[in-house]
């Protein structure tokens, strides 16, 4: 049995290993893409819908908890794609990423003039960071996500499917995990907790 999966001492869920979420977050993108490149836009939005209501049920039985921005996700990918089958129409699924991005950034924006940051529940396991550090991570995040909604909008508008269907696939993602990397610096310029 492997030890990233076990319940700790403390009564805290399980965590997954970092491959295994990363599967978890990709795979269903993966599905979506092959499955479009061999039949249609609409069998591949078909099989992203079970893959990422696959990978929710993975990540439960695995950590016993969904973490609550795969799970975001999958609830647009669920609605949008079940437009796009109902209505067949593949506006909607190509919507999505804009709609969910441009929610996240709006969710970040609002917690900030509330004088919180919501990003600090969903990473602060991950980092410790002083509130100013909180503050700016939150900003820079919510500013890519509109970043992301923008260049969705461009690609769909301006290229034909299977170019969006690549953007969606081999763009966003590294861009993001690009992204998040940039922000090391910060996080360890604000870091509070032990040094490492």
């Amino acid at each position: 049995m492997d030890p990233a999966n076990t319940d700790s001492p403390s009564g805290r869920a399980r965590v997954a290993s970092p491959l295994l979420r990363l599967a978890l977050e990709v795979g269903p993108l993966v599905v979506f893409f092959v499955v479009n490149s061999r039949t249609n836009i609409f069998r591949g939005t078909a099989a992203f819908m079970i893959a990422i209501v696959i990978a929710l049920a993975v990540s439960w039985y695995v950590e016993r908890r969904v973490p609550i921005m795969p799970l975001v996700t999958a609830v647009f990918v669920l609605v949008f794609g079940g437009l796009t089958l109902y209505l067949e129409d593949s506006v909607f699924i190509k919507l999505k990423p804009t709609i969910v991005n441009c929610s996240f950034a709006l969710i970040l924006l609002g917690g900030l003039a509330t004088g919180r940051s919501l990003l600090k529940p969903v990473m602060g396991e991950a980092f410790q960071m002083n509130e100013q550090g909180w503050r700016r991570l939150t900003l820079r995040w919510a500013g890519f996500f509109l970043l992301l909604a923008a260049l969705n909008e461009f690609v769909w508008r301006s290229y034909d499917e299977s170019v969006w269907v690549k953007f969606k696939v081999f763009g966003i993602m590294p861009l993001t995990m690009v992204f998040a990397m940039s922000q090391m610096g910060l996080i360890r310029r604000h870091h509070t907790g032990p040094a490492e």
